[in-house]
């Protein structure tokens, strides 16, 4: 739990550093550093796809992750609870909060600023295989969680300098993922082969891709929704190997 504890320390350091000067920079800025994330997230999520071995099963990973997530509207679920969060907590829309911005555009801005910023802390290989190490006490998976919170340290900072406080409240979110990944190392981490890992790694790519084109407001796919796929993806992979099927036929 060690590197999950550091990463929410960044993610707070950075957003408090971030709607310290978010209010001061000018709108066109805050865009700008909005598309800057947008087109890294984009590179990320294409260098993580491209760990797949057989583009099969983030295909059906994704179309039965999403199907799983639609029915259990995940998306709207993660929304509510940034919605109660910001009544709870930032009702006048926090800092960084631009002086003629409306009670409604506050709470968009928040729901915004903690749904997008908990998706980025919580999808990506380090996120998972480095959760999944530091609960099996491995001393990589803590270095792992290091490098991912600086990283989230500077991002958290653009994110908060853009989208307010909400972006804050996204360190519940690294609790809850990373510190529940790795509890799950501590038990059962060691199952996860290196096949499970890479699937799991390339579906993750794919959702950072599609949270990439939701930075650059190409469109606005319900990325939340496509969640359950990053389980679906390491239990295909165990499926096949199960009943004997070789998942990289080419390799």
């Amino acid at each position: 739990m060690g590197g999950t504890i550091l990463n929410m320390i960044t993610v707070a350091i950075g957003s408090t550093l971030g709607l310290l000067i978010g209010g001061r920079l000018p709108h066109k800025i805050q865009e700008s550093v909005v598309t800057g994330l947008g087109l890294v997230t984009l590179f990320v999520g294409f260098s993580n796809a491209g760990q797949t071995g057989n583009v099969i099963i983030p295909l059906i990973s994704l179309l039965i992750g999403v199907i799983v997530g639609e029915l259990l509207n995940l998306d709207a679920a993660l929304e509510r609870l940034a919605g109660w969060l910001q009544r709870r907590f930032a009702a006048s829309g926090g800092a960084g909060a631009a002086p003629e911005e409306t009670a409604n555009d506050a709470r968009a801005r928040f729901i915004t600023g903690f749904v997008t910023a908990s998706l980025v802390f919580c999808i990506g290989p380090l996120t998972f295989v480095g959760s999944i190490q530091d609960g099996m006490g491995l001393p990589i998976g803590f270095q792992q969680l290091a490098i991912k919170s600086v990283l989230d340290g500077f991002a958290g900072m653009a994110f908060a300098a853009s989208f307010g406080v909400g972006v804050s409240f996204s360190i519940l979110t690294v609790l809850v993922v990373q510190g529940g990944l790795a509890l799950a190392g501590s038990v059962a981490g060691y199952f996860m082969s290196g096949p499970m890992v890479n699937e799991m790694t390339a579906v993750g790519g794919l959702l950072l891709i599609g949270l990439g084109l939701v930075l650059l407001d190409i469109k606005r796919p319900r990325m939340a929704n496509f969640l359950p796929s990053l389980v679906v993806a390491p239990l295909l992979v165990a499926l096949a190997g199960a009943v004997g099927i070789n998942i990289y036929p080419f390799s």
